[in-house]
């Protein structure tokens, strides 16, 4: 085959029609590296992809710290479910109002209110940590504040993301933003595990604070149209509820939400435990502990970057159901291993599958809903998202308090694996339709 031009744009062609009845845009050919970055082209999303990098590493910095820290104040794996499960519980609530919000008003001060308000409770965990006052209800209270202010961000952010880019650089622009959420999963994990061993846990919530200036500027530069509100529904809380009528009538959206609610509660979980992990099984400290989430976060990273490049191009059944597999006999084999550079690997290869899957779940859902109606099945996938994590948590910590926490991640393992073979078994029955789930 002669050599492609440099400057060579992907062939593109069309393939079958989404469920909105618009025709979906395939690559044709393979694509080019540079294309992984295609939606970096626009201004807005470019602020927005450097200053989350920025932000969503403070982030991952608190969050390992937060963890350690309830996990040295109390020794209590159950404690660690419980943490997890407040943090996530106000998607419950919340994130329907949140997506129907996301739908009315300018998304771009949606989230300079979450995003500051996010800003506000991590300067005043710093306080509390650096005082010394700190006590776990303490640490129970900040995380359902936290858990608030997300409940009206996830949405308002992914719905964002088309109006920062365009619909054909959608796919391309959700697999970065997975990638730099999984950047920061290497970066923040890493660096809090040396701030917590030489400078002390305040550190790692001083510099979460310091973080969220960069994405507010980010925000606060870009440059959008004028909003024009659409017309105010007769009732707010029926146009919340729409969203669940019209994830009702399209398969594909239901039977990637259902599957997503399932991983949600056995899967993510195994990250509610790495703490007692790593110090019961592994018996290693704050430092490796960080290298834990760094492996995981790294293979997620390459994970993003895989759909990012050659997500058009390869069999989408592949990347969901083969993601979710690979992801569930890692975690099988973390639970049976107390070998801590064969943990590093499974976790790494564990994080490349999850985000195969997540990445490309999250692409088809996005791409695969009216624009008018994005925010608010972004809603419900944040309240499939948040309202599965509290479940899993909660799961996770009495059966590693029971069991143990090898047995906790293996029964986990198990569930996703079983889930993935049997939604493979149920679609593989039908030949896929524009309102069928994955391709």
């Amino acid at each position: 085959m002669p050599p492609q031009p440099e400057n060579a744009a992907a062939k593109v062609t069309t393939g079958p029609e989404e469920i909105t009845g618009q025709p979906r845009r395939v690559v044709a050919k393979a694509v080019p590296w540079r294309q992984t970055f295609a939606a970096l082209k626009h201004r807005n999303f470019r602020l927005f992809f450097f200053g989350q990098l920025i932000s969503l590493t403070g982030t991952w910095m608190q969050n390992t710290a937060q963890s350690w820290l309830v996990y040295q104040l109390t020794g209590s794996k159950l404690l660690l479910g419980i943490v997890a499960a407040v943090g996530s519980a106000p998607m419950l609530l919340f994130s329907l109002w949140g997506g129907s919000v996301a739908d009315r008003q300018p998304k771009r001060a949606v989230l300079l209110w979450t995003q500051s308000a996010m800003m506000v409770l991590a300067f005043l965990f710093a306080a509390l940590v650096w005082s010394g006052l700190v006590r776990p209800w303490h640490i129970l209270v900040l995380a359902a504040l936290g858990g608030v202010a997300m409940a009206f961000d996830m949405p308002a952010r992914q719905a964002f993301m088309v109006e920062m880019t365009s619909r054909e650089d959608l796919m391309n622009a959700l697999s970065l933003n997975s990638s730099i959420v999984n950047g920061a999963r290497v970066a923040g994990p890493a660096a809090a595990g040396i701030l917590i061993a030489q400078a002390g846990l305040t550190a790692c919530f001083v510099l979460n604070g310091l973080s969220f200036v960069a994405v507010l500027a980010g925000l606060l530069m870009m440059q959008l149209p004028r909003f024009l509100p659409p017309t105010q529904p007769e009732s707010n809380w029926q146009h919340a509820l729409d969203g669940f009528a019209y994830v009702a009538r399209h398969r594909r959206v239901r039977t990637l939400l259902l599957l997503f609610a399932i991983v949600g509660v056995f899967g993510w979980s195994y990250s509610v435990l790495l703490p007692a992990f790593a110090t019961d099984v592994l018996h290693v400290g704050s430092r490796e502990y960080g290298m834990l989430l760094s492996a995981n976060g790294m293979g997620a990273l390459f994970g993003a970057l895989t759909v990012a490049t050659y997500g058009d191009g390869l069999p989408r059944r592949l990347l969901v159901f083969g993601g979710l597999g690979l992801f569930s006999l890692m975690l099988l084999l973390l639970a049976v291993t107390q070998n801590y550079c064969l943990a590093l690997i499974f976790l790494a290869i564990a994080g490349w599958g999850m985000l195969l899957y997540f990445s490309t779940t999250n692409t088809l859902i996005q791409l695969g809903v009216a624009d008018g109606m994005r925010g608010r099945v972004m809603g419900i996938w944040a309240l499939v998202f948040g309202g599965m994590m509290p479940v899993g948590g909660i799961e996770a910590g009495v059966l590693s308090h029971w069991l143990g926490v090898p047995a906790a991640v293996a029964i986990g393992a198990v569930v996703c694996g079983a889930a993935a073979l049997v939604a493979w078994w149920v679609v593989s029955r039908k030949p896929p339709s524009p309102a069928a789930g994955p391709e």
